[in-house]
């Protein structure tokens, strides 16, 4: 992590290479929403903002929400607008208020990022309550699972959630999260977690220290899913049991299949694999988190400043009905990366004529977590950088396109705080290495499945880029305050020194094969590590074991591929494993080691349950005699004395990149 630095009127990664004369002259001409006011909550209304400039541009449009109370916060961060006849036009800002009735505070910022002039406007438009009288309402979303329930305010220092169960079943409810009271502003909920076609019965809870008031009761049936969005088909091996972990009865899977159709929607199921949630942007997307709020953490393609790709170029907060409650976007981080001095993270389609020590960064990628403190965020995306001919092993005597990460840190307010640029920790031992290529010599060309967007490969660059580390999931471990990440192409998980913020950056070690552990091999398996592995996480809020789905590319290679010190085996099938670390005489210990009885060859999951058993999920397992891929989702419970276990629950879904179990969808898993 270099020093911030003062921002500069110029920002080449987004505009022309060189600054035009500070005299532009940005005029906004209009700003306005689909709807005029007032309009009632959960209304999704469209705001346009148009804007002219005696320069020619581009012209960058943000959107701040200031609800009734707290300041203005980010919506959509700046993003370029289309330009014709002379008039630029935003990009479509769709605000859909689900929470809070009141007189809002919308503003736009526009920016001219070539000369750095900015202008705004604010429009003040008021939203009004569901709730009229002493009933509570609940009404549709655009979700057919997902309805909004609101009740009227509470009183100060009190507290609200919804109970809501199945009309036909006296079975355990499920409750919302507590929200605080804010008097004299009504209340109002997403429930979610509903089976399609079913009536349900709602009513809140008010709770004021340890006493609980229910309120009147109200029914609301859910629609039916429509036939536009694909069913993902499910196939139960092993039915849910008594050994089987009723707490979390919840599996969230976000279905991404790779160039397959149909392509399915992220869904929700209970243990029988019958939907209780979906959400379908309508093409292939990243859920990488649920989050404490009812919200969802999402990778999701879409025009932004690079004109050349629109793959995996945002990130967004989704809510249960699918509303982006705030969103950022490659070009908008690249401007204040740059200012802050990581000169590897330019726009990619800034950089003309590539050669060695260029580098841009192209898309998000795998994984984004808001576990950080006080709300931050992190995400991953991918860094092209040029180096000199033979780096690698490369033989073409051209110089080499290389593949790193940037992991990038925002504040509350989805600003950039912190980032570690992998390339700034290339120098060798014990940080990252340039020189240790990929263990299975894994490259991309342009538009190579599995691999991000590429924009430095042409003439008198080498024909393929090495996909160097293809990091692949995230952990922040509280007890430290540090930021573990997963190389799926090094055989590595490794702590960086984060420090909350105040870190170094440089790699503290490095786990797997070839690392700086030592693996406690207590029942001498022929290949005890980890290879190519999907989700670190320690369980336990960090104080428990790590949990891994080894997918085992490495160890099931054939025989004389080497990492250097272990070779492959050309046998074996992907395991779920949990490992007890010890930083102090850096040794890892085996507590599960499970053979998944398939061979997974890239994403999965790995959580500890409630009950002590495991959940695990294969992810992409090719059918044998097809081309096709499917997932597995498997429950473990494993067996006293020793590191096995047998499975209690196995549900059979398509490709899949990652799945979660849970209680509801209102409390994700801690890791």
């Amino acid at each position: 992590m270099k020093p911030a630095r003062v921002l500069t009127a110029c920002l080449g990664a987004l505009a022309a290479t060189l600054c035009a004369p500070a005299y532009a002259r940005v005029k906004i001409t209009s700003f306005t929403p689909s709807l005029t006011a007032p309009q009632v909550l959960g209304t999704p209304v469209t705001w346009t903002a148009t804007a002219t400039d005696s320069n020619p541009g581009p012209l960058a449009f943000r959107f701040d929400v200031g609800t009734p109370g707290p300041p203005a916060v980010l919506a959509r961060d700046f993003n370029v607008g289309k330009l014709s006849s002379g008039t630029w036009t935003s990009q479509p800002f769709v605000w859909v208020p689900t929470t809070v009735e009141g007189s809002y505070q919308i503003r736009v910022v526009i920016k001219d990022f070539t000369s750095g002039e900015t202008k705004a406007q604010t429009v003040n438009y008021t939203i009004t309550p569901l709730v009229t009288g002493t009933m509570p309402v609940v009404v549709a979303t655009a979700n057919p699972l997902v309805a909004l329930f609101s009740a009227p305010s509470c009183p100060a220092g009190s507290e609200m959630r919804v109970s809501f169960q199945q009309a036909s079943t006296t079975g355990p409810a499920t409750k919302t999260s507590y929200a605080n009271c804010n008097p004299p502003g009504t209340m109002t909920f997403e429930i979610a977690g509903m089976y399609p076609s079913t009536q349900y019965n709602m009513f809140s809870q008010v709770r004021h220290g340890s006493h609980i008031t229910n309120g009147p009761t109200v029914t609301f049936t859910t629609g039916t899913i429509p036939s536009s969005v694909p069913i993902p088909p499910f196939t139960i091996n092993v039915p849910a049991g008594s050994k089987t972990d009723k707490a979390d009865a919840v599996i969230l899977q976000n279905m991404l299949q790779f160039g397959a159709i149909p392509i399915y929607p992220a869904v929700a199921t209970d243990l029988s694999a019958n939907i209780i949630w979906y959400y379908d942007p309508g093409e292939s997307f990243f859920l990488t988190r649920p989050l404490g709020d009812g919200t969802f953490l999402t990778l999701e393609n879409g025009p932004s400043w690079n004109p050349l790709t629109q793959t995996l170029q945002f990130l967004r907060q989704i809510d249960l009905a699918g509303n982006i409650v705030r969103e950022t976007n490659i070009g908008a981080l690249s401007a204040q990366l740059v200012a802050m001095g990581a000169t590897d993270a330019q726009m990619c389609n800034t950089v003309t004529s590539p050669a060695i020590g260029s580098a841009c960064m192209g898309a998000f990628h795998h994984d984004a977590i808001q576990t950080l403190p006080n709300g931050d965020t992190a995400v991953l995306a991918d860094i092209e950088k040029i180096f000199p001919a033979g780096t690698q092993g490369d033989t073409t005597g051209l110089p080499v396109d290389i593949i790193g990460d940037i992991i990038i840190v925002l504040n509350p307010n989805w600003q950039v705080v912190w980032y570690f640029d992998t390339f700034d920790h290339a120098g060798g031992a014990p940080q990252l290495d340039i020189n240790r290529p990929p263990v299975l010599g894994e490259v991309c060309q342009s538009f190579t499945l599995g691999c991000p967007p590429l924009f430095l490969l042409g003439s008198g660059i080498a024909p393929n880029a090495h996909d160097w580390l293809h990091a692949n999931a995230l952990y922040y471990w509280p007890q430290d305050q540090d930021i573990v990440f997963s190389t799926r192409n090094q055989d590595w998980v490794m702590k960086i020194d984060y420090n909350n913020g105040a870190g170094t950056g440089n790699i503290l070690w490095r786990m797997g094969p070839c690392g700086d552990f030592t693996f406690n091999n207590t029942e001498n398996e022929r290949w005890p590590w980890f290879s190519h592995q999907h989700e670190f996480g320690v369980e336990n809020s960090g104080a428990g074991a790590a949990t891994i789905l080894d997918n085992g590319n490495t160890r099931y290679s054939q025989p004389g591929v080497s990492t250097g010190c272990m070779s492959g085996l050309g046998e074996g099938n992907s395991r779920g494993i949990a490992l007890t670390i010890d930083e102090t005489s850096l040794q890892v210990t085996p507590v599960l080691s499970v053979d998944l009885q398939v061979k997974s060859y890239a994403d999965g999951s790995a959580q500890l349950l409630s009950n002590g058993n495991y959940f695990f999920l294969a992810s992409d397992v090719l059918l044998p005699g097809t081309l096709s891929f499917v997932s597995y989702n498997d429950e473990i419970r494993p067996k006293t004395g020793t590191l096995g276990g047998g499975q209690v629950l196995n549900i059979q879904a398509p490709q899949n990149y990652r799945a979660w179990r849970m209680t509801d969808l209102y409390n994700p898993p801690a890791t």
